[in-house]
């Protein structure tokens, strides 16, 4: 069993539920990073890719980032997969042998099929050859065959009949006396044909051996053997090796060569690759057990899991971009390394344990950020980076439109168009003409296309935006969206929810509004169609315009005593983004 390698990949990832920004984000920085000469980062996406998206990394040959919707640390990212095992009928001296040469204390023990069928552990091993005073016999005994006792030996063999023959054998020392050595070989009830005996050069207890027909003689210290004897041993039927070592040495050694059959703890704790670590911990709670085995559902070996590897901290490392609050965090987010953050909204509760590079910049895009950490530094993007970052201010500021857009953003575009030889309204128009995310998706797909989940003044609550060329694809899609906006009220227990529709061509919106009786009530915002759809003139961005307007309305409604209603019963912590 070797130790687990720490070499794991960075990756650099957006929001759930990602847009353009996102994911020309985590592309750009992860190619910055290796513009820097660091390598590792992998560009991430916590859902799925839309139109509008796939457009851009399309135009500038760019893959779409590998997607991971959960990185909550499981077993299979602190396990040690490089495992040393052991086939089921090897010795005790295969077993010994492997411990002490990589340095482990447990082995798992596999069938031939590669199934795990128990372990063997030093413990077990001692157990085994530590002398027991009221079980001596035991301490003499050992199951194998000649063939294995040779092999554990490393002896040289005169005469091995049938050596492939597994038996219970008993070893004995051939010290003393001849007449004393008769004696002893009749008191103890054990059989000639069941008899090793490890004896130097002592001709007189060979040729008694001989005469009384045991299984095997092993004559120690690489001593010579008389021609005489050997014939007699053959004649007889009798084994007989030369062991290298002396005699103490190749008495333990023979009982080595016990097969590991009946060590093997075959109760063995399992724990399968994908568990969570967190409920490995309430499982070690109460279990003594040092290790556990990490197996597939085919009953396989995956690795092992000890209690150390367990409080190893987690392998995986985020940056995060476009986000810094949990609740728009890809799952798990929360129980791994956060190692950065480049973001342009607003501060939200997230924490890291040590601290971090954080850059929090009020411009209209995340990839303005990347393209000025570029420029700074003195590196240029290649053309197909330069046209992904282009991609992501185009679409988050509205092609500078949009009331986030700062100066900065209409520099770096401008510096990112030279670099990437395309003009910035004809690569506009192709992404804000790339298809209609009403038409290319269901209702419960649409309001959850550009969502986010916020908690503030006791309210949690979630905003949905989508950018359309005109209103009709809403009109006509109008019920389907209100009631699965309704739908999602109701599924992640919030107070309200909202879907921005804005229009690309006229910088206007229109929200659709689900939830809490109260708070629609003190919407100002002039309603088209019911209690549900109101216009909001002007209104385009979420985070600069829509967000500060109903926290406003959720402190007014504090303000007065009244708290908001959530869906589903009290509000639960976030868990979607």
């Amino acid at each position: 069993m070797s130790t687990a390698s720490s070499a794991s990949p960075t990756y650099v990832i957006g929001h759930r539920n990602p847009d353009a920004d996102s994911i020309c984000a985590a592309i750009g920085y992860a190619a910055y990073k290796e513009a820097r000469g660091l390598y590792g980062y992998v560009p991430a996406r916590a859902g799925n890719s839309n139109a509008r998206i796939d457009a851009i990394l399309q135009r500038f040959r760019q893959p779409l980032p590998v997607l991971l919707t959960d990185v909550t640390p499981r077993v299979r990212d602190v396990m040690v997969a490089d495992v040393f095992t052991i086939p089921q009928d090897a010795t005790c001296a295969e077993a010994l042998e492997i411990i002490d040469e990589h340095d482990v204390r447990i082995l798992p023990v596999l069938a031939p099929d590669q199934r795990v069928v128990g372990t063997v552990s030093i413990f077990q091993l001692g157990g085994f050859f530590v002398p027991k005073v009221r079980a001596l016999r035991e301490m003499r005994k050992v199951h194998t065959s000649l063939h294995h006792i040779v092999r554990a030996l490393r002896a040289r063999v005169e005469n091995l009949p049938d050596p492939a023959r597994e038996q219970e054998l008993f070893v004995r020392v051939g010290a003393m006396d001849v007449k004393s050595f008769g004696k002893a070989a009749h008191s103890d009830g054990i059989l000639p044909e069941q008899s090793i005996i490890i004896v130097g050069d002592r001709r007189d207890i060979q040729l008694r051996s001989i005469e009384m027909a045991v299984r095997l003689i092993v004559i120690t210290g690489n001593l010579p053997v008389d021609e005489e004897i050997i014939q007699l041993a053959k004649a007889k039927g009798v084994a007989l090796v030369v062991s290298p070592y002396d005699t103490a040495t190749s008495a333990w050694v023979v009982r080595s060569a016990t097969k590991i059959e009946r060590l093997i703890d075959r109760k063995f704790a399992s724990v399968s690759p994908d568990l969570r670590l967190s409920e490995v911990r309430k499982k070690i709670a109460n279990n003594n057990t040092p290790a556990f085995m990490v197996l597939g559902e085919d009953g396989r070996l995956h690795g092992i899991l000890t209690r150390t590897d367990i409080l190893r901290p987690a392998r995986t490392r985020l940056v995060l971009v476009d986000h810094n609050e949990m609740t728009q965090a890809v799952a798990g987010a929360d129980e791994v390394t956060i190692t950065e953050i480049l973001d342009h909204h607003r501060l939200g509760s997230l924490a890291t344990q040590q601290p971090i590079l954080f850059i929090n910049d009020p411009v209209g895009s995340t990839c303005t950020i990347i393209a000025e950490l570029f420029r700074r530094d003195g590196l240029a993007p290649t053309p197909e980076i330069a046209g992904v970052l282009m991609g992501g201010i185009i679409s988050d500021t509205l092609n500078l439109q949009g009331p986030t857009t700062t100066e900065k953003d209409a520099t770096l575009l401008a510096w990112l168009s030279r670099l990437a030889g395309v003009d910035a309204r004809q690569l506009a128009d192709l992404i804000f003409s790339s298809g209609s995310v009403i038409l290319a998706n269901p209702p419960e797909r649409v309001v959850r296309s550009d969502f986010k989940i916020y908690d503030e003044d006791g309210a949690r609550f979630a905003v949905s935006q989508v950018e359309e060329l005109g209103f009709g694809n809403f009109w006509s899609h109008a019920k389907g969206l209100a009631k699965a906006l309704d739908e999602l009220c109701t599924q992640e227990r919030l107070c309200f929810a909202c879907l921005l529709i804005t229009d690309i061509n006229t910088q206007n919106s229109l929200l659709l509004f689900k939830g809490d009786p109260e708070l629609t009530k003190r919407i100002t915002y002039p309603a088209v169609e019911g209690e549900e759809i109101f216009d909001l003139p002007g209104i385009v961005s979420r985070k600069k315009q829509l967000i500060p307007y109903l926290g406003a309305l959720l402190r007014e409604l504090a303000n007065e005593g009244l708290s908001p209603v959530h869906r589903g019963g009290p509000a639960v912590a976030a868990r979607s983004g």
